[in-house]
């Protein structure tokens, strides 16, 4: 599964290495012949079980770990120094909402740009999301990469995670014009909703949330409700893509499905039969927002190619489930 010499790629960081997106990054970028320096928060200190990172092939040798906390972005200062790209995926954690927002948007705007001040990396691929694209009432269907959040909007849906939606658009904001200021080659990925197999012990939110049917939480429908969706392994060699695209250049949209719920379920009752898959007319008075559909044009316009359907997202996240226990 390795490839390349190990002088042919260089050293790449890839900060919140233990996520979702991260985790699979990290794995792809070891399999591309990469040395990968990833930041955890706490470590080695943690509780956290990071066997599944550094069992990675090729681990061993090209993986290390540092320790480093986006609230105090100085620490993030050795796991950069060297590399020729970061890939940043670390996000401020405030799990019991202890703080106000504009304390903890303002810790992740400041954060992110001490990491981007690093003087020596060639390109930095920022990792904002679908939220900061679709929640604003300009009518655009389908959304490109011209398209912002509204976070006046945003209050006034009060969605579940509208902190989290908040704040993704006002970091990316600031990252980008921070990179336009400082002359920075920063490149922004808007992943939408990543479905598929995963490493972690872990189910990852928005592979959760994708599988509310097969589990039965109808509390998690209504983000279902109309959803963009992207498999894992695509969305990771997107970043690598646009790592290594000479011509990359401000915010690429990573979306390749766009589905409704309904259509969900007609895709799932008659492939997991063993599964209590609600019928298409029982959902239809299921509420929640509706994304409008994302277009990807410009990251397929570089060249780029999706690889997975939704086939492969739910076949790959219900083996991962069924194989670690949750099914």
């Amino acid at each position: 599964m390795e490839g390349g010499d190990d002088d042919d790629k260089g050293i790449v960081c890839v900060t919140g290495g233990t996520g979702y997106v991260a985790s699979w990054v990290i794995m792809k970028l070891l399999q591309h012949g990469y040395k990968v320096h990833t930041t955890i928060r706490n470590y080695p200190d943690s509780k956290k079980d990071i066997s599944f990172l550094t069992n990675l092939p090729g681990a061993s040798k090209k993986l290390k770990i540092f320790n480093a906390d986006l609230d105090h972005p100085h620490t993030f200062a050795a796991a950069i120094e060297g590399c020729i790209g970061v890939f940043h995926l670390a996000h401020p954690i405030d799990f019991q909402g202890k703080e106000p927002e504009e304390v903890k948007n303002l810790r992740a705007i400041n954060g992110t740009l001490k990491i981007l001040n690093s003087k020596t990396v060639k390109r930095v691929v920022y990792t904002s999301s679908a939220s900061a694209v679709a929640f604003n009432d300009m009518g655009l269907d389908p959304v490109d990469e011209s398209a912002w959040s509204d976070t006046e909007f945003i209050r006034s849906l009060n969605p579940d995670g509208a902190s989290y939606y908040i704040s993704k658009t006002l970091v990316e904001r600031a990252a980008l014009e921070f990179g336009e200021k400082h002359g920075l080659d920063l490149v922004s990925v808007i992943p939408s909703y990543v479905n598929g197999p995963f490493i972690g012990p872990h189910i990852p939110g928005s592979v959760s949330v994708s599988l509310a049917m097969i589990f039965g939480d109808q509390n998690q429908y209504k983000l279902i409700n109309k959803v963009p969706m992207v498999h894992i392994d695509d969305v990771a060699s997107a970043y690598i893509f646009l790592l290594d695209c000479p011509n990359a250049k401000g915010r690429y949209i990573c979306s390749s499905i766009n589905i409704t719920i309904q259509e969900i379920s007609e895709f799932l009752s008659p492939k997991y039969p063993e599964y209590q898959i609600p019928p298409t007319d029982s959902l239809k008075d299921v509420g929640g927002f509706k994304y409008p559909d994302l277009s990807s044009k410009k990251l397929l316009d570089t060249g780029f190619k999706y690889k997975y359907g939704l086939e492969e997202m739910y076949d790959g996240a219900i083996q991962c489930c069924k194989e670690k226990g949750f099914l």
